[in-house]
């Protein structure tokens, strides 16, 4: 049976997600705004000391850049470049170094061939390619009520569910790493580390709120193939 638009129970599915998506990114934005108000002892910017720990590790050939936004910091691995958003580059708050140095760790990730970041990597095409083109797949395959077509919508579906569930160990890592690289090299230290944790933890949390939404959206998508079938 298929229930129309506007009275699809199927939606129930996805509101746990969206209650743990909501959270994480309240929780996010308000530590993030906390600690940014805290400078740090040592008086750095995110910029510097990103650019210090990877010289520190013997990293010369990737550049640390300023990019537009807010939160929009990350490392390109095809490009070498780690880029920190106008949130964090200049600001010497404890979140903008927690936040320099989680990327910093992606490029340790990067130079010692950490197993599932080069597979996040290569999986990016594919995972683009599923979550264009799943959707319209699935949509076609319900209106013409042809199986395959609906399968081939889920099939590229998992691909992007996939790609969320490989990017929890990535990003878990590289604030491990992170919060070792502030402390042992003194960068931060007692609250200081603490607040750093916090920040990165929440961050962490919108990447298990994404999994867990691209979940459910998967279940809501055989949920709805199973009823068509029937």
């Amino acid at each position: 049976m298929l229930y129309p638009f506007y009275f699809d129970p199927t939606y129930l599915l996805l509101i746990p997600a969206l209650l743990l998506s909501l959270w994480a990114q309240i929780r996010v934005s308000g530590t993030f705004n906390r600690y940014s108000k805290v400078p740090s002892r040592s008086g750095l910017t995110a910029t510097d000391m990103a650019q210090r720990l990877l010289h520190a590790e013997g990293i010369y050939d990737v550049s640390v850049e300023r990019v537009r936004g807010n939160l929009t910091d990350h490392y390109d691995p095809k490009n070498m470049v780690l880029r920190l958003s106008d949130s964090t580059s200049n600001s010497t708050s404890i979140a903008a170094l927690g936040v320099a140095a989680h990327e910093a760790g992606h490029v340790l990730q990067h130079r010692d061939g950490y197993g599932p970041l080069m597979l996040r990597t290569a999986a990016v095409p594919m995972a683009n390619i599923g979550s264009m083109l799943s959707w319209p797949l699935f949509l076609l395959g319900l209106i013409m009520s042809w199986e395959p077509l609906l399968y081939a919508g889920i099939g590229l579906f998992c691909l992007a569910v996939l790609f969320s569930l490989i990017t929890l160990p990535v990003e878990f890592n590289a604030s491990k790493r992170a919060l070792a690289i502030l402390e042992s090299q003194g960068y931060l230290e007692g609250e200081e580390l603490v607040g750093a944790r916090k920040v990165l933890s929440a961050a962490a949390l919108t990447y298990v709120a994404a999994a867990f939404m691209a979940i459910m959206q998967l279940l809501r998508l055989l949920v709805l193939a199973g009823n068509r079938r029937d």
